[in-house]
């Protein structure tokens, strides 16, 4: 959503001396801060499937089904797209994985996987649902639940009931989420890279950001350092005065002008985890209004922060934060001026992952979950102020990917 609108922002003139600085800009002295990033190792590839086929296990589920994305890179390391070409991913409870795909595509999907795992290759005249259902007879795993990974599309599972009429279809939550809501150290080194390119980034675009300058421009400037650092920019939102008011922006144009709001929500991958970090600034002198509502959301990043302990429903760090916010005088609850959106969302290989720190979520907190916390708050015809910073749960508590800042004045360190 964050890259629709700024694709949807309109581009007023600037100057072009600020176009060019925007358009190429001089990266000199900004080196690749990946060098000596790890990447996820074969061993730990191979504990996910072991961790995995367990929580099958527990949960009494005989395979889980599996398509292109983040959590089919996370246990084959396969790279892959959706199309209506369907290549898939089978773990059963016990042996190797399958790996289903199109016959012209299997010398491309094998390029990337990093898994021992059998492969089966169907064609263009054939239906992969029934390949795969004879993967689960042959292995006797057809009277078994069936668990699902959440993103698969209807017409996977519709087939696969088909191929299967008596097989019982169960979500694959239990087992997907109870591996990837855990980070290990390996993958909280790269969400920590990610955080230190984004971070590193900020710093070197900020100063350059000049009055007449729109948000895609500064946008530019942020994803241009993100690359040369070694991050992948995964998104570079910038708001601009009263735009500043919705967390998703606005379509109306915006220009860098003296006294207004500048708020930027940026992140980047690296080795295919995420970094998620915003900061609201004023350009120019900023106003008593301005100075004291982000005085607020850096105090209610601290809320949050003192409430996500261990065992604590992931919930009661939203509701925390508005309790704090209430005595403030926003709200009530989600209401306008206020906090109208979730204080953090779960991080990971993507942006947002289960669990929310939002009213209501009753997962328990434990080591390794891994969140933003950005409790901003916006006022509808005036300006908003978001100030967003990860952190992960360690057995002392939660640990900062990125320190937040101390001042609007200074909001880069």
């Amino acid at each position: 959503m964050r890259q629709a609108m700024l694709a949807g922002i309109a581009l007023p003139f600037l100057g072009s001396a600020g176009v060019l600085r925007a358009a190429a800009p001089d990266l000199t002295g900004l080196d690749d801060l990946t060098k000596a990033v790890a990447p996820i190792s074969a061993t730990e590839r191979l504990a996910r499937i072991t961790r995995a086929q367990a929580l099958m296990k527990a949960n009494g589920i005989g395979a889980v089904l599996i398509e292109p994305g983040s959590s089919l890179t996370y246990f084959t390391g396969i790279s892959w797209w959706r199309s209506e070409r369907l290549t898939a991913a089978v773990l059963p409870v016990e042996g190797p994985a399958l790996i289903v795909t199109p016959f012209f595509e299997e010398p491309s999907v094998r390029q990337t996987l990093a898994i021992t795992a059998e492969v089966r290759v169907w064609q263009e005249d054939a239906d992969p649902l029934a390949l795969i259902a004879g993967f689960f007879k042959e292995r006797k795993l057809a009277g078994l639940p069936i668990g699902i990974e959440e993103t698969v599309r209807y017409f996977a599972v519709n087939n696969l009931q088909r191929a299967l009429p008596d097989a019982r279809i169960v979500s694959a939550n239990p087992v997907v989420r109870g591996c990837r809501m855990i980070k290990t150290p390996a993958e909280i080194a790269l969400m920590q890279a990610a955080s230190d390119v984004t971070i590193a980034a900020y710093r070197w675009t900020y100063p350059r950001i000049e009055k007449g300058m729109t948000p895609a421009q500064i946008g530019g400037l942020m994803n241009a350092a993100t690359r040369k650092l070694g991050g992948d920019p995964e998104f570079a939102l910038i708001l601009i005065g009263e735009a500043a008011a919705y967390p998703h922006g606005s379509n109306a144009p915006q220009i860098v002008a003296d006294g207004q709001v500048v708020l930027m929500d940026c992140g980047c991958t690296v080795q295919g985890y995420q970094s998620d970090i915003s900061r609201t600034f004023v350009y120019g002198a900023a106003s008593g209004a301005q100075r004291k509502v982000w005085g607020q959301v850096a105090r209610g990043q601290q809320v949050a922060r003192a409430a996500a302990q261990i065992g604590a429903p992931a919930g009661t760090v939203d509701d925390a934060v508005r309790r704090y916010y209430e005595a403030e005088g926003y709200g009530p609850g989600y209401a306008l001026p206020g906090l109208s959106h979730r204080t953090g969302h779960g991080i990971g290989m993507d942006g947002h992952e289960p669990v929310n720190l939002v009213h209501g979520e009753t997962t328990p907190l434990a080591a390794g979950m891994c969140f933003s916390n950005e409790p901003g708050i916006y006022i509808p015809g005036a300006f908003g102020v978001r100030l967003e910073d990860c952190f992960h749960m360690t057995d002392a508590g939660p640990a900062w990917f990125s320190e937040p800042p101390k001042s609007i004045d200074t909001p880069f360190g």
